[in-house]
């Protein structure tokens, strides 16, 4: 993402009563316990549209919350809302955004799912929010005490989310710099070029917003690291020619740690890395993303797509069918950050109408994003 854009019953009988012609998650070989099993009743509650909604990040225009949004989510069709500068003018209105979207989805069906809101708060340049954090990644990764900085840098940003309603951080950044002045490192965005110093601040830094309610996104998977400072995702296409064994020894050293520390989301870059796979982006790519993020990092957590605008991904459709990808290369939310309402509606129709076509990996993934979900605060 670029710097300058970036409970009760859950439903009715929905269009999804014939639950024996659709795969259970237990028959997928996920055995249930309770709190699953009550969670994976309310899912079924919902239409195949809801369902398909709770899994859409969607965004707006401007600093007023749009009617028609407001709808959707009192519809039960919206799993959250992604909050930039247009839409922050000072911390007041965003609050207020914040609380009325969060009314309006607890209006609705999914109401029993507390609503994903969310933004980039990183620190130093890249922080939607006025206030914490201050320092950049970069200044963090290099203070006298890394882990220490960065408790602090979390604990911040947290409490600065939590303090207009939001309830997830896209931070932090878990990429290993390779250059001064490199994409990354060009605006401060990367803790360190040592691998074991952006683990710990990565640690340090989720673990310090989980303790004050604000669960984290370690991004972008497996690294931007290695891209030089004209490489962006969100304008082109980028292909990052890095040795599997280096990217595995390097770039995935911090996300590895982080995830065995608990780690709650991962968004995955949209770079294409031929090392795995030499045809698709990471992000659309079942060999990242199913082979060695849940395979061999053995993440357990909820995949996140980066913008599905991006302009590296022109080759793949428009944003419906790009999202389509997405999900059935294995990611469980789809980030329809264009600031358009309309994008995450065609994102939800498009996810809707390939339920079938997702197979077995439909409820596992519902119930990955209801569980991170139930974890979180109210708005």
């Amino acid at each position: 993402m670029d710097l300058t854009r970036r409970t009760t019953l859950l439903g009715g009988v929905g269009t999804l009563g014939a639950v024996s012609a659709l795969t259970r998650p237990a028959q997928a070989g996920a055995a249930l316990d309770a709190a699953q099993a009550s969670t994976y009743t309310r899912l079924t509650g919902l239409t195949a549209r809801q369902q398909a909604g709770q899994r859409v990040i969607w965004s707006y225009p401007g600093a007023v919350v749009p009617q028609s949004l407001l709808d959707a989510a009192a519809r039960g069709e919206v799993g959250g809302v992604i909050f930039f500068g247009e839409n922050i003018p000072d911390k007041a209105t965003v609050a207020e955004a914040c609380r009325r979207l969060a009314a309006a989805h607890a209006s609705g069906p999914a109401r029993g799912l507390p609503l994903v809101l969310t933004t980039d708060q990183e620190g130093g340049k890249v922080r939607r929010l006025p206030g914490a954090p201050e320092p950049s990644a970069k200044q963090v990764g290099a203070s006298p005490d890394p882990a220490s900085t960065a408790r602090e840098a979390g604990d911040g940003a947290g409490r600065n989310l939590r303090s207009v309603g939001m309830n997830l951080n896209l931070a932090p950044v878990l990429d290993v710099f390779r250059e001064a002045g490199n994409f990354d490192d060009q605006f401060g965005r990367s803790f360190s070029d040592d691998p074991r110093v952006v683990g710990t601040c990565g640690a340090a830094f989720a673990a310090a917003q989980r303790r004050v309610g604000v669960a984290s996104t370690l991004k972008h998977f497996p690294g931007l690291g290695a891209a030089p400072a004209g490489a962006n995702t969100d304008l082109a296409p980028v292909r990052l020619d890095v040795p599997l064994s280096e990217l595995r020894r390097v770039d995935e050293a911090p996300f590895a740690e982080v995830v065995r520390a608990g780690a709650e989301l991962v968004m995955g870059s949209w770079a294409v890395y031929p090392a795995l796979d030499a045809e698709r982006p990471a992000g659309l790519s079942a060999r990242w993303l199913r082979g060695e993020l849940r395979g061999r990092l053995r993440f357990r957590g909820v995949t996140i797509t980066d913008a599905l605008e991006a302009g590296s991904l022109a080759a793949y459709g428009d944003d419906g069918q790009r999202a389509v990808l997405a999900a059935e290369a294995g990611m469980d939310l789809l980030l329809a950050s264009g600031r358009d309402v309309e994008q995450g509606r065609a994102v939800v129709d498009a996810l809707s109408a390939s339920r079938r076509r997702l197979g077995t990996e439909w409820y596992p993934s519902l119930l990955r994003v209801a569980a991170m979900r139930l974890r979180l605060p109210r708005g």
